[in-house]
């Protein structure tokens, strides 16, 4: 351990974002207390289950709490905790550092907000809450020590770039936060936070639920005669601190004396959101298993949310008491973005991860949680169209996945599900919709995937359905590539890619004997040129076959029925796994006048070389109307050169 004092440099993203909170304009700068009485209850929180977890822990537990001290005369607000503490190097790697791969990106959205409140609606999603301290403070000083260590550490800093550490022998177990307060400024929103009224009424209105016990001394009290003459005897006494919130758990409070800004408090609490949540969820199990959830859903995706090192929002309690912070065995993945609180009677404290993976009745929760919040999101669906669209904006990627990963619920999240469609250009179309919208004689749902609306709208393979008529999904996620594959059918309808398999979209009543007969004949007439081109184009595809998906194009690039496609070929690449060659199927369109004067001339002249090359092309342009790549684009651009120079 250094015994001097150490001066250090913020991290450059840290040091950038201190200038931003100093110098921008906030409208809510009470949210500071917020932040650090939250910061010292996940303290307390941490060192209660580590006794739990280790029993020679040298640390005292018998008198958890948060203090709070004001001093009008210094202009000090200092907020002290006796929880976990940190260590030297614990300080320096948080405090020193935003240890968030995601700063850049914040930092870059913070500049570019228009408005102080979309500035502040940004900070509570990097959890940065301690630096808030900066927006009241001219400096900050952070005395701590970690439980079951001797030696304790301050830190110092006006936020201008640079911090002291020091070790401090004389540091109490856990961490103080002391801020040298600001003047006041009514005008910029700077209150004066050296009143004990005003932080009364800060935590009353952001902190009231807080578990632990915030204490601060009493207000101002007329003097009675006794305690007169003990001061004048010089026996005056250290008044004693009081609870200033009512600890009440709110998911163990009756429904109806819960208001939505307590519960709204409530969630930015626990997800450092600063915005409110979209839907709040209630649950409580009774019987023989017993335990109770507070649940919601964000108003917009965390940065984080397809991050490798993302965790996941739900917390631990039994009988009150927080047992995890990120309870993966309670959500499944794709419910990653539910926030909450789930408290339950009767299992172990020391309960370990490896445990709870294996554990019956949180297994019996996490189902019972996970249908409680579809269902939830599938009341939304009916009743709020405009709620629901946000949430589909926000999370409707990330849902998607379960249709792979949860068989139990795969029905209920094809319910909540809506995709792009051709029947409305702006609106989103659920899969129920679809099928009450089904032409007569239709059979299946049709779909198609690819990377954008207008790339997969403009594919010739939809030219046979817009011109009959028939709705396509538009699926333009990349898991829409993965699930598709995984969900055959929606209630006894068969999910079809327009882009696989042979295509009648004919119905029983226009098929008739001279369609047929005609039909037939067609084939007859281009069987040998398809046999030819087969032979000429084997290096590229397994087959070449007349259309009757197309009204336009001359040829496009179809796959087997149960071929991967190339977008989901591609995705199995760039995750290392080595797939065989997929050879697909080249359609023509045997109305088309390029198609059929290629017939004619292979009939009249079939040693022709050109004709080989006129093949090659047709294959590369239906490549190309696709969205594909060309293997050799030089070759092609020299062809399609040469034909373009003997039309002058």
């Amino acid at each position: 351990m250094t015994t001097g004092v150490e001066t250090f440099e913020f991290q450059v993203e840290a040091r950038q974002l201190l200038q931003l909170m100093i110098h921008s304009i906030y409208s809510n700068k009470d949210v500071f207390l917020r932040e650090l009485i939250s910061n010292a209850s996940d303290a307390l929180d941490r060192l209660r289950l580590e006794s739990l977890r280790d029993g020679n822990l040298q640390a005292d537990i018998s008198d958890l709490h948060i203090a709070i001290e004001v001093d009008k005369e210094s202009r000090t607000l200092t907020v002290r905790d006796n929880g976990i503490g940190m260590s030297h190097d614990g300080v320096v790697e948080l405090i020193g550092t935003i240890a968030n791969s995601g700063t850049a990106t914040f930092l870059k959205e913070l500049r570019e907000s228009k408005d102080a409140a979309a500035s502040a609606d940004l900070i509570g999603q990097f959890g940065v809450g301690f630096y808030s301290s900066f927006m009241v403070a001219d400096e900050v000083t952070l005395l701590t020590r970690h439980a079951g260590e001797s030696q304790g550490t301050r830190w110092v800093s006006s936020g201008e770039g640079t911090y002291t550490l020091e070790p401090a022998d004389d540091a109490p177990q856990g961490t103080s936060v002391t801020l040298k307060l600001k003047p006041e400024d009514t005008e910029d929103h700077l209150y004066d936070y050296a009143s004990p009224w005003k932080i009364r009424e800060i935590i009353k209105q952001h902190s009231d639920f807080i578990t632990w016990p915030i204490r601060m001394a009493p207000t101002q009290a007329p003097v009675t005669t006794d305690e007169a003459d003990e001061a004048e005897q010089g026996e005056e006494k250290a008044p004693e601190l009081e609870t200033v919130n009512s600890m009440k758990a709110l998911w163990a409070r009756p429904k109806d004396e819960v208001t939505d800004e307590e519960y709204h408090e409530f969630y930015k609490h626990i997800s450092h959101d600063w915005v409110d949540p979209l839907e709040t969820i209630r649950m409580q199990a009774e019987g023989t298993f017993e335990y109770q959830s507070l649940l919601f859903i964000p108003a917009r995706a965390p940065q984080d949310l397809y991050m490798q090192d993302r965790k996941r929002g739900v917390q631990l309690y039994v009988k009150r008491v927080f047992i995890m912070d990120d309870c993966e065995a309670l959500m499944p993945e794709y419910l990653r973005f539910v926030k909450g609180v789930v408290d339950a009677a009767d299992l172990s404290l020391n309960v370990s991860r490896e445990t709870l993976q294996q554990d019956r009745q949180i297994q019996l929760m996490r189902r019972r949680l996970v249908k409680k919040v579809l269902s939830t999101v599938k009341d939304i669906m009916s009743s709020d169209a405009e709620r629901y669209a946000t949430f589909w904006t926000e999370f409707g990627r990330v849902l998607k996945e379960g249709l792979l990963s949860d068989l139990e619920n795969r029905e209920a999240i094809l319910e909540v599900c809506s995709f792009a469609s051709t029947h409305d250009a702006e609106q989103p179309t659920t899969l129920r919709g679809y099928t009450e919208r089904m032409k007569g004689g239709q059979e299946h749902i049709y779909y198609m995937t690819g990377e954008s609306r207008s790339i997969v709208e403009s594919s010739p393979h939809m030219e046979a359905f817009r011109d009959k008529g028939f709705e396509v999904l538009l699926l333009t996620d990349p898991i829409d590539e993965l699930w598709v594959d995984a969900v055959p059918e929606f209630e006894g309808k068969q999910l079809r890619s327009i882009a696989k398999g042979q295509v009648d979209l004919d119905s029983q009543d226009e098929k008739d004997e001279e369609a047929e007969a005609e039909r037939e004949q067609r084939q007859k007439d281009f069987a040998e040129l398809l046999s030819w081109m087969t032979t000429a184009l084997s290096e590229q595809v397994k087959e070449v076959r007349l259309s009757t998906r197309l009204t336009t194009s001359p040829a496009c690039i179809v796959g087997d029925t149960f071929d991967v496609t190339p977008a989901l070929e591609n995705i199995y690449r760039s995750m290392g796994q080595n797939l065989p060659q997929i050879k697909r199927i080249l359609e023509l369109n045997p109305t088309h006048p390029l198609v059929s004067g290629l017939r004619k001339a292979h009939g009249e002249r079939k040693d022709d070389s050109g004709l080989a090359e006129t093949a090659e092309l047709l294959y590369s342009m239906a490549l190309l109307a696709e969205g594909g790549e060309l293997s050799d684009p030089s070759r092609f651009i020299k062809l399609v050169a040469e034909r373009v120079q003997q039309t002058l």
